[in-house]
């Protein structure tokens, strides 16, 4: 049999993979450059096929196969790097709860659900809240026909914050918890809301909610990151200024080895409950090979994790992921040295970001405002195309 064309095909497969990966490296952050951050775990699957490829239908290789085999070496060491973390070979960032008699006043539960708005599955989430009964529910992308449906719920979330919105960037959030001063934001772009909020938890500790869904890198959204990095940065940078015990949890739009989110953590010093466990891939659900992790939580040193899943789909192209801390202040002095440590660069280059997003964040507000008054002329109820 020849197998010299598996050969040559997994010489291409392996210059494709390095090439993507340095791609990835340039510092710059249009989004034909960050997107290949997302991919990680299917560019090490593709990398790794590559590499064993190379290695069993090879002959004698020349010096240009040599320097291919390892370029791609170094590489798909990078992408292991990358994706390493979120599973169970790393070390737990985030330790398991342990068991405790007031366990019900020391456990919070989340649901994240980005419904997709022209989803009209809207019982499907209602069935779904009703039956996992979480304390705290953020919907992301929901509009007045979903806040009509959510009104099925109300009875046991007595505390709400709504902002529907056509844009694909409204947002909701139920709680059965007491919500202290609750205030809808636009840090970065006019039209794009993030929740921030005390809550005061069933042990009485009070704490603080965020809740984001910035703009996605994509060509048919922002042309840059900038704007999304910078709204997540400038977050965490509050939340670290002011000492706050915090959650931070949403559609981010990123993922989760990004350089803006490994950032956004040391900056912010909240842990990442998937370390060392596995990934939360929720988006695409149609799509199995091209998912990843859009739908995060971060959270301080005090809490412990009992559970992280991801629920059923309810007809969006996000699945819900629901997380169960557990406050354990006990465990807090032990877990803060797992968080990542920042470094010298980090505050600088986090000034940065913020100062071009809040520029970029004016520009994409303007180009929104003319695009909003020229779809009212033509009777278009919407400007923006997609929403990761």
């Amino acid at each position: 049999m020849d197998f010299s064309l598996l050969y040559y095909g997994a010489q291409w497969l392996a210059g494709l993979i390095a090439f993507v990966t340095i791609w990835g490296w340039l510092p710059l952050d249009n989004w034909w450059v960050r997107g290949v951050e997302f991919p990680r775990i299917q560019i090490m699957i593709l990398g790794i096929i590559a590499w064993v490829g190379m290695l069993a239908f090879g002959a004698e290789w020349q010096l240009g196969q040599w320097l291919l085999f390892i370029i791609l070496s170094i590489t798909l060491a990078f992408q292991l790097r990358m994706v390493l973390p979120y599973t169970k070979l790393w070390k737990k960032e985030v330790k398991n709860a342990k068991d405790k008699p007031e366990v019900q006043e020391c456990q919070l539960k989340i649901m994240v659900s980005n419904v997709l708005t022209p989803n009209d599955e809207t019982q499907k989430l209602v069935d779904l809240v009703k039956d996992k009964q979480p304390d705290i529910l953020i919907t992301l992308e929901t509009d007045k026909k979903w806040e009509t449906a959510l009104n099925q719920i109300e009875a046991d979330y007595p505390y709400t914050v709504k902002v529907p919105l056509d844009n694909l960037y409204g947002m909701h959030l139920y709680s059965k918890l007491e919500l202290i001063n609750p205030e809808v934001k636009y840090l970065i772009i006019e039209d794009i809301p993030s929740i921030h909020t005390q809550m005061r938890l069933q042990g009485g500790q009070i704490i603080w909610l965020y809740c984001l869904h910035p703009m996605p890198p994509s060509p048919t959204e922002a042309d840059k990151s900038t704007t999304r990095d910078a709204e997540l940065l400038m977050v965490g940078k509050h939340i670290k200024e002011n000492n706050q015990t915090a959650i931070l949890a949403g559609d981010l739009n990123d993922v989760a080895w990004s350089k803006t989110t490994r950032r956004f953590q040391r900056i912010s010093g909240l842990l990442d409950p998937r370390i060392g466990r596995h990934f939360i891939n929720t988006f695409h659900v149609k799509y199995p090979f091209l998912r990843w992790a859009l739908d995060h939580i971060f959270h301080s040193a005090c809490f412990t994790v009992v559970d992280i899943k991801r629920m059923p789909s309810i007809g969006s192209d996000h699945f819900p992921v629901m997380t169960t801390l557990q406050y354990e202040p006990e465990q807090a002095s032990k877990q803060e040295s797992n968080a990542p440590t920042e470094k010298a660069e980090d505050v600088k280059e986090a000034k940065n970001t913020i100062e071009a997003g809040k520029k970029e964040g004016c520009k994409v507000s303007k180009e929104h405002a003319e695009a909003e008054e020229k779809s009212d002329c033509y009777g278009s109820s919407t400007f923006i195309k997609g929403s990761d």
